[in-house]
């Protein structure tokens, strides 16, 4: 059994999902391994990993709207907004799904389906620069 992980970055305008798939797949091709998984995570408290649709930016859109409905950022009982009123719901949008995505690795290639796409999905107004980083292991 080998391990490979690496790191990288991705800066974001704000608010949004960005395709992160061709650049884990980056990282599962320098690798070397053929049979494993790759393991994703992104290392913020204010942003998230989604597995999503890929062929239709609408569905990205649905997905952006559901969370400004799900969890507003003009709630009066927020305590958490030392760094702007989407401080706190950074956090819940976060915590609400996930920071970290495992994906099977057969034949040396990720194997998401045919219309999934790896996303990390900012959840502050503000550009950030995010980092991920990806452990592959297998043989």
């Amino acid at each position: 059994m080998s391990a490979y992980g690496d790191t990288f970055s991705i800066r974001t305008s704000g608010k949004g999902t960005y395709d992160v798939t061709s650049e884990v797949a980056g990282v599962v091709e320098a690798s070397g391994i053929v049979t494993g998984t790759a393991t994703v995570m992104v290392q913020h408290t204010s942003c998230s990993l989604v597995i999503y649709e890929n062929a239709d930016p609408s569905a990205r859109e649905d997905l952006h709207q559901f969370f400004e409905h799900l969890v507003p950022e003009d709630l009066p009982f927020y305590v958490h907004t030392y760094e702007g009123p989407d401080d706190t719901t950074s956090h819940l949008r976060m915590a609400l799904t996930r920071t970290s995505e495992v994906i099977p690795v057969i034949k040396g290639h990720l194997q998401l389906g045919t219309w999934q796409g790896v996303y990390l999905f900012e959840h502050r107004a503000a550009p950030h620069t995010r980092k991920l980083a990806v452990s592959v292991v297998g043989g």
